[in-house]
């Protein structure tokens, strides 16, 4: 089984609850991490403030969410570790490869995401036309740009030749 794009790393965790401002006081005023942004959107129901942690390419980012309208969905304070995200190398032959072996995939297909990149979600629950799914996680597929695939692929090579 010959898989056409490979998974560089840890692009994102996405945790989520009732008030980012409590998450805030862990994540940024106690551990220390960055604020680089914020997001809003009603679509999603989601208003996060987006931090980060490490350096570089090798920077992975920390989304404190909450729901702009606690009754609504998606009810992104409802599971606290809320998602995953990986970056991938090549994002469409992922899914289109993906799909062919039975995963399941969240509804919206690749689009925008809060940082700007192309994402899509794996369902965290398989059904019966898709057996495969998240097993309870939601999981983020995100499209690496250029410099991230070359930073990864350097690393990954730096290691071999030290092996």
């Amino acid at each position: 089984m010959t898989r056409p794009f490979k998974v560089l790393g840890v692009q994102q965790i996405a945790i989520g609850g009732t008030d980012k401002e409590r998450l805030k006081k862990l994540w940024v005023d106690m551990l220390g991490l960055e604020v680089t942004g914020t997001f809003q959107s009603e679509r999603e129901n989601v208003d996060e403030d987006i931090c980060a942690i490490g350096v570089g390419h090798f920077k992975v980012e920390v989304d404190l969410m909450q729901p702009m309208d606690i009754d609504k969905k998606p009810a992104v304070h409802t599971t606290p570790l809320n998602h995953i995200g990986l970056w991938i190398d090549d994002l469409p032959s992922a899914v289109t490869w993906l799909t062919a072996q039975g995963v399941r995939f969240a509804p919206g297909g690749i689009r925008k995401g809060a940082a700007g990149f192309d994402i899509t979600f794996l369902h965290p629950k398989a059904n019966d036309e898709f057996p495969i799914g998240g097993e309870g996680v939601l999981v983020e597929l995100v499209q690496a740009p250029a410099q991230v695939v070359q930073a990864f692929s350097a690393l990954a090579a730096s290691h071999a030749s030290h092996a």
